[in-house]
């Protein structure tokens, strides 16, 4: 189906381009209630396991327990995104989320919060993860017409750093308040947001691609591709040894405050916070391109490895904020670039697995890193940990810069895929 017969025309002349197309506004919203909430139930759940622990090594294990189901059904969430309708797929995971949260409410609200039922529904969690991200991540390419999809990446990202912003205050004042409990209980309400925004969507205007034609073998075409696409194969491989060592925050920052820094909850959430704006400057500013070339990728994980570097060797949190927003605006500087030469790249009809790769490398790949990261952290020193995630932005970043073709033969990756 062509763009022309879906999307009306949006140029992409304004760092809001994409919010002119009524889905991708009406998801814009409805998105921008939700994820603050998911917030609230991400730095609860971690703070809650380290109160309840004191172990840096069991908030590892959380993270793997979250992120773990990416790494395992990330392929076949994939192909169920390329084959389903993805609007209704979005609704019943959404709905699904909304009672997650809810049951750890429940649970922390508790006299006793239950550690093994916190560790289940956190894989819950993980598994709704693992469905959602590459439907959702797809849909917003399907809203908008091809000239905006990096716009709308864009601004996608910004509301995904705008939300850690919100978020992470807001949490930091209910736990030293009313306790971790409102925060996953505000999260549950958070999802209607959400749901009332794609029950509202015109599905028509959608720009929806074929659906593979059913047989065995989807998935492993799907890897087939990426591999034999060089455009696609070097920033997933990059994203592979970032997303492993280095995008582990929820793992080593709160250890690095309290262990190295001597904060507090607060002081966790505040730092988050000023990360987050790093972020959302960043990826607005990235919004106005049409075009991304490789280059964009590599030099975003440098700065990315050499703002980690300077955090590990902060003598104290006046020094760290600073750092943060740097760290901030280069981790989502490397997220959007890949996420739009993969998106920008990707065949319509292979989007949904390739993106549920990106997903596995971005997320999937974070159980491997963060009991190691939380072992190091808590082992030997929280400093260590974040200099191991620094040296490995950098080496993907030599990655990058050494399979990059403009060295050689000065070209930008087509800007748009085959409508």
């Amino acid at each position: 189906m062509s763009v022309a017969a879906t999307v009306p025309p949006v140029a992409n002349t304004s760092t809001f381009a994409s919010l002119r197309v009524a889905n991708f506004r009406r998801f814009f919203i409805g998105q921008s209630i939700s994820q603050v909430g998911n917030w609230l139930t991400v730095l609860a759940q971690s703070l809650l396991i380290l109160h309840l622990t004191g172990s840096g090594f069991a908030v590892g294990l959380l993270t793997a327990a979250l992120c773990g189901p990416v790494l395992l059904f990330g392929p076949m969430a994939g192909l169920i995104a390329d084959r389903v309708d993805k609007r209704k797929l979005l609704i019943g995971v959404q709905s699904a989320a909304m009672v997650q949260s809810l049951l750890l409410a429940l649970v922390a609200f508790s006299d006793d919060p239950s550690i093994p039922a916190i560790f289940v529904l956190a894989f819950m969690g993980g598994v709704l993860t693992a469905l959602d991200n590459p439907a959702r991540r797809s849909i917003v390419v399907e809203m908008v017409p091809v000239e905006s999809v990096n716009n709308a990446v864009s601004i996608n990202s910004a509301l995904m750093t705008g939300s850690r912003i919100i978020g992470p205050a807001i949490a930091g004042g209910l736990i030293a308040t009313v306790g971790y409990g409102w925060c996953f209980l505000i999260d549950g309400i958070s999802y209607i947001a959400v749901l009332i925004a794609f029950a509202r969507m015109n599905p028509a205007e959608f720009r929806r691609a074929e659906a593979p034609a059913p047989g065995k073998g989807q998935v492993r075409a799907g890897l087939r591709y990426v591999r034999n696409e060089p455009v696609l194969w070097v920033p997933l491989v990059m994203a592979t040894i970032i997303g492993t060592f280095t995008f582990n925050f929820s793992v080593v920052l709160p250890l690095l405050v309290v262990d190295s820094f001597g904060g507090t909850d607060t002081t966790f959430t505040t730092l988050l916070s000023v990360l987050s704006i790093g972020s959302f400057v960043s990826a607005l500013a990235l919004g106005r391109r049409a075009v991304v070339p490789l280059r964009h990728v590599w030099v975003a994980a440098a700065a990315f490895g050499v703002s980690m570097l300077g955090l590990a060797a902060a003598p104290s949190m006046a020094i760290a904020y600073p750092i943060a927003v740097l760290i901030g605006a280069s981790s989502i500087a490397f997220m959007v670039s890949s996420t739009a030469i993969v998106q920008l790249n990707a065949d319509p009809s292979m989007r949904g697995r390739v993106l549920a790769l990106q997903a596995m490398v971005f997320l999937g790949t974070t159980p491997i890193g963060g009991p190691i990261l939380g072992a190091i952290c808590e082992w030997i020193d929280p400093r260590a940990g974040v200099a191991l995630g620094a040296v490995a932005a950098l080496v993907a970043a030599a990655y990058g810069w050494s399979r990059d073709p403009d060295r050689i033969t000065p070209r930008l990756y087509r800007s748009a895929p085959a409508a």
